[in-house]
């Protein structure tokens, strides 16, 4: 493993499939707002900026804007979703394994995602992922910074102890691929994941179609 020493995932959408979750938290707070419910397809265009950004999108797509209201919508979001960030979260097919494999291998894993901190230590443990990882970096880790801000990419190599020559970033989004490029890092992207648009048409340096084939494409990569 000459190429690489060290991984940086995303979180959700590349990891983990959290959607059912993020949708019944926005619902909650929707239903309680006497507004109409989203549906798992809705969600999945809202992810990956976020909570705030993801709370405004479903209040913009539901009615009314949230407007000055958003910090407190937020806030009741983050409660109830910490509570229930689990219930059906699960990882991709084939993510346990990969994990294992490149762990194995010597490889340092880190995560930089837009999902507040402590929700994602939950999902991580809840999921029996946290042993694979020596940093986690969310997104009110760094106040004001988050993806696609290279910062936020460049905070979770400091962790890792690591540096963007020997490193990938593998993620879902336009906002992974724009941060790990400007980070340096060449970049990664799961082909099913939440992506608004065609995956190739994000930019990477390579799509993975299946975790099942991560280790051989690090170990070759050119």
């Amino acid at each position: 493993m000459a190429r690489f020493s060290s991984v940086i995932f995303d979180l959700d959408g590349t990891l983990i499939d959290s959607a059912p979750d993020l949708l019944a938290a926005a619902n909650h707070i929707l239903a309680e707002e006497g507004r109409p419910t989203l549906t798992l397809a809705d969600i999945k265009m809202m992810v990956g900026d976020g909570v705030p950004r993801l709370v405004e999108r479903a209040f913009a797509k539901t009615g009314n804007p949230a407007g000055k209201r958003l910090d407190g919508l937020t806030a009741r979001f983050v409660t109830f979703y910490h509570k229930h960030a689990a219930d059906e979260t699960r990882p991709f097919p084939g993510v346990m394994e990969a994990l294992a494999t490149l762990k194995a291998m010597g490889l340092r894993l880190g995560i930089c995602t837009n999902k507040p901190h402590r929700p994602a230590i939950k999902v991580l443990e809840a999921l029996g992922l946290t042993p694979h990882f020596s940093a986690v970096i969310g997104g009110d880790t760094l106040p004001g910074i988050k993806k696609p801000d290279p910062r936020h990419v460049e905070a979770c190599l400091d962790a890792l102890g690591a540096d963007a020559l020997s490193s990938v970033m593998i993620g879902d989004s336009l906002n992974d691929v724009a941060s790990g490029k400007a980070a340096g890092l060449p970049t990664i992207v799961y082909a099913h994941g939440y992506a608004k648009m065609d995956p190739a048409k994000l930019g990477p340096d390579a799509i993975l179609d299946d975790f099942a084939d991560l280790a051989r494409m690090l170990e070759t990569w050119d």
